[in-house]
């Protein structure tokens, strides 16, 4: 029985295991209420930050955009280059660009599909006009900070402790020391500590203190003891000098990594001038920008025009061909219709991709301006690119590239960095060899200060109680105490194995720079012959272009007039409308890139700024700044001179960079497109620019008929 029992209660234990699962159970708990709505059931969740920071008018306010089935809008804009250029930098708090697009002039095209978006994408690597100022107030390099270092210390500290503590003394000895210690203490210190420019540290301190205490050995039970201290410290080895200090700064080595950490004032200046160079640079690339695509649009409304004037020609003559066709008569063949009608809707779909080329390059246009995508209004180029033949000096378009470029100027602080990096790790090497001081004054008495002037008599004389009724400070300008101290401290690693490496590293990270500046200036000169040769290469097209332009028009009316007169074949029409309309937009692509090698040039030469009247300036300071510096600068003058020559550290600037490089050729003098023989004379450009799209009527293609049996 008991084995059947035990087989049954096996079975009872297996079935209900089944049919529970081998997943977990909840346990039961009496007073469950079921609401558990405290339950948190995911560890994170896609959130949004609460922030008041209101979406920016011109794109919460953007209009529904131009497309091929919109094409409405109130009006044209009629914009200037250099109003473009304007608002540009009115609105270029963060410098945008398209993110290289415009970075190859002898290569491919920009990609005229695609908006920009590197801001969405590396928002970090956009300059910004903040950065310089962020770079300047950086709490740890920034020139503030690095002179915040020799700025003086004011420290103070005041403390009271309460004693009441068992003493380890026998009945015997109690007579002199109590067995149970009973008393008050306080601790009141302060002082400023200054650093200097040639790496001592001075210092003048304060203390006092109170004691009061049951010891039987005391005259009084209550005493007050202050002191005044003068301190020095000079290195005069490792850590000394003003070129060192202004370099690495106090104290290199205290930091948590225990390694050189130079954050001295020179070393945050060019921090700075880094900072400058990039904010140069940042704003170059905006205006370069800016220009590529104003021209880009200007080129996309011109090619417009050409494959509407292929479009109407076309047009034309499937009209005619069709009216053959429906009459049945000579000319009016079945393959001819349907060639002329293809050739119709070929430059059909080059207007509507045109239309919509315009429409983008638009857009982009108004992305480097920082206004609305969309606003109603349609933007059109108001300048006309110039036709003239631009010559620079070679030379001095060398020395422009290789003295104004912004990246090497960039380079060559970092250089110069490095450079007294290495001086300041060298300085490393030698021992630490400190020269010390202290001066001190001492008072004691059974009061602080009071009226009667009565210092503590060391000698006693007859008074049996000299501390009663004497003040410390009494005592302390009697002059009797006073205790001084002189001395040097040494140290020195055996084998200097750190500081050597730590040369060795800067040596090698100034050598590493070199190289880097010598490849950018090879890689600058080869820049500038690429814009070189695109700005010739470019001129000569523009110049070969117009007149295949003025060839093709001329072509097409000869074959015109041949196809009225029955001696040439349909197809010959066709294809000769083609050329022309391929020959106008080459002309103005040619033109268009013309201009834009222009600019890039001026863009390796380092001129780009000047070339559009930018020219970059520091704001003015606080008012009470220039009042505090014009008092300074009175004080010097009514002072007796003083040669301090050796606290000056070297020059590791030479001043001001110059934006106007006049003198040296930035502004080469222009001349006509030269005539090179009576055949290849270049004829004038149309001044007039195209209408905006949507302002002409469209020309009606004809209805589509079926076509009629053979």
């Amino acid at each position: 029985m008991q084995r059947l029992a035990k087989q049954l209660w096996v079975a009872v234990t297996s079935l209900t295991l089944v049919a529970s699962g081998c997943a977990p159970r909840q346990p039961f708990y009496f007073f469950e209420d079921g609401d558990l709505s405290h339950y948190v059931g995911s560890i994170q969740k896609l959130e949004y930050p609460d922030s008041d920071q209101p979406p920016l008018d011109e794109a919460a306010g953007a209009v529904e955009p131009l497309t091929l089935s919109n094409p409405s809008f109130d009006n044209v804009w009629e914009l200037s280059l250099e109003e473009a250029i304007r608002t540009s930098l009115e609105n270029g708090k963060v410098l945008r660009n398209l993110g290289g697009r415009f970075a190859s002039f002898g290569g491919p095209r920009p990609q005229t599909g695609e908006p920009a978006v590197s801001l969405l994408t590396s928002p970090q690597q956009t300059p910004t006009i903040y950065d310089p100022a962020i770079t300047e107030t950086e709490p740890f390099r920034g020139v503030e900070a690095a002179l915040a270092l020799f700025d003086a210390q004011l420290t103070s500290s005041l403390t009271w402790e309460r004693q009441n503590r068992p003493q380890n003394v026998n009945p015997t000895g109690a007579l002199i020391f109590q067995q149970k210690l009973l008393g008050d203490q306080g601790n009141w210190t302060s002082g400023i500590q200054k650093r200097s420019a040639t790496g001592a540290t001075w210092g003048f301190s304060n203390s006092t203190i109170y004691d009061n205490n049951n010891s039987p050995i005391r005259e009084v039970p209550a005493t007050w003891t202050t002191n005044y201290d003068f301190s020095f410290s000079q290195p005069l080895l490792q850590g000394a000098g003003v070129t060192y200090n202004r370099i690495a700064g106090p104290d290199p080595f205290d930091n948590i990594f225990g390694r050189p950490l130079f954050r001295g004032v020179l070393l945050a200046r060019i921090n700075a001038d880094i900072s400058l160079a990039d904010f140069e640079a940042g704003v170059r690339n905006l205006i370069s920008d800016t220009e590529q695509s104003y021209w880009e649009l200007y080129f996309a409304y011109r090619n417009l025009e050409a494959r509407k004037a292929g479009r109407d020609s076309s047009l034309e003559a499937w009209r005619k061909v069709h009216a053959l066709y429906v009459e049945q008569s000579r000319g009016g063949e079945a393959d001819k219709e349907a060639q002329a009608r293809e050739q119709y809707f070929f430059f059909r779909s080059e207007v509507e991709q045109a239309l919509t080329d315009v429409y983008r390059c638009e857009n982009r246009l108004r992305y480097m301006m920082g206004i609305s995508a969309s606003d109603g209004r349609l933007i059109r180029p108001a300048d006309e690119p110039t036709t003239a033949r631009i010559s620079f000096d070679w030379q001095q378009s060398l020395v422009e590239a290789l003295s104004r470029s912004a990246e090497l100027r960039k380079q060559k602080w970092v250089i110069k960095q490095r450079e007294l990096e290495l001086v300041a790790a060298k300085n490393l090497i030698l021992p630490r060899l400190d020269m010390v001081g202290r001066w001190r004054f001492l008072g004691m008495g059974e009061q602080l200060i009071n009226q009667n002037y009565d210092p503590y008599n060391a000698d006693g004389g007859a008074n049996p109680d000299p501390l009663v009724g004497t003040d410390a400070y009494s005592t302390l300008f009697s002059g009797q105490f006073q205790e001084w101290q002189a001395g040097a401290q040494f140290q020195m690693p055996l084998g200097f194995r750190r500081e050597l490496a730590t040369v060795r590293h800067f040596q090698l990270q100034l050598a590493r720079e070199r190289a880097r500046l010598q490849d950018e200036e090879l890689e600058a000169s080869h820049a500038l012959v690429e814009a070189v040769r695109n700005v010739d290469t470019n001129f000569a097209l523009a110049q070969t272009n117009f007149n295949r332009r003025v060839a093709a028009e001329r072509q097409v009316e000869a074959v015109q007039a041949a196809y009225d007169a029955n001696t040439v074949t349909l197809d010959q029409l066709l294809d000769a409308q083609r050329r022309r309309a391929e020959a106008e937009s080459s002309y103005y692509r040619s033109l268009v890139d013309y201009n834009r090698s222009i600019s890039q040039l001026h863009f390796r030469k380092g001129s780009l700024l000047e070339y559009n009247g930018v020219f970059l300036a520091e704001g003015p300071w606080p008012g009470k700044a220039y009042f505090d510096a014009h008092r300074r600068a009175r004080q010097r003058d009514a002072s007796l001179y003083l040669d301090y020559g050796h606290s000056r550290p070297g020059v590791f600037s030479r001043g001001a960079v110059s934006q106007n490089f006049a003198d040296l050729g930035a502004d080469a003098p222009a001349t006509q497109l030269p005539a090179r023989d009576p055949a290849t004379r270049a004829e004038p450009v149309p001044a007039s620019l195209p209408a905006a799209p949507g302002t002409k009527s469209e020309p009606t293609a004809p209805e589509l008929l079926p076509t009629p049996a053979a």
